[in-house]
Formats: structure tokens, sequence, C-alpha cells
């Protein structure tokens, strides 16, 4: 996920995901592609951008309408999952950050 996504005019909330990985991918990389694919049918879902280093440690920002929407999202089924195996398997550390947007400067 390289895009810088196309939000609308604020106010809008931003999820920041912080993370470290552990060693190998034993099925992240696969889990990944799902959830941002599940993640963009969610009523609400705005877009994402994800990044991570050589040195495992990744950001990745999803865009949503409505605190709601990200509570939906946190308590969907399939990501919960996803979450618990992060846990578990994928993460030394993280972090969430939940942020309103107010303010949308545009650069080039």
């Amino acid at each position: 996920m390289s895009n810088i996504s196309k939000t609308p005019n604020p106010p809008y909330y931003a999820v920041i995901f912080t993370s470290e990985r552990t060693e190998g991918d034993n099925g992240y990389r696969e889990m990944a592609e799902e959830m941002a694919q599940l993640a963009s049918q969610q009523p609400g879902f705005l877009g994402v951008e994800s990044v991570r280093g050589q040195d495992g440690f990744g950001i990745t920002v999803s865009y949503w309408e409505s605190l709601e929407a990200i509570k939906n999202w946190k308590e969907n089924l399939r990501h919960k999952v996803a979450q618990d195996r992060g846990k578990r398997e994928w993460y030394k550390r993280f972090a969430t950050r939940i942020c309103k947007v107010i303010v949308k400067v545009k650069n080039r």
C-alpha cells in the first residue's frame, strides 16, 4: 500500500497503528492483505496508508468517517482473529492511536 489516500474534507478520524514485527512471516503477509481488502469494504472506511521498514518497524494509518465506524471495524470477527494472532505471533510491540482530523493541508 504505497498510495496516499484521497480523504474528504475534515472532520474525519485516523487510526494510527505502529508496530514492530517478530521474525518470519508466519502468515502475516496474507492476513495483512486480507485485512486491507476487508477494511476497504466496511461502512465508513475512507482509505489506508502503510509502510514497513527492513528493521520490522511499521506504521499503518487508516481513515474513517466516524468513531462508530472504527468501533465496528475493531469488533469485526475476522479482524479480531487477526488482532489475536498479532498479539500472539506477529508483533513484539504495538500501539494504536485514534485522532480526529480537523485540518487537511493540501500539498502536491
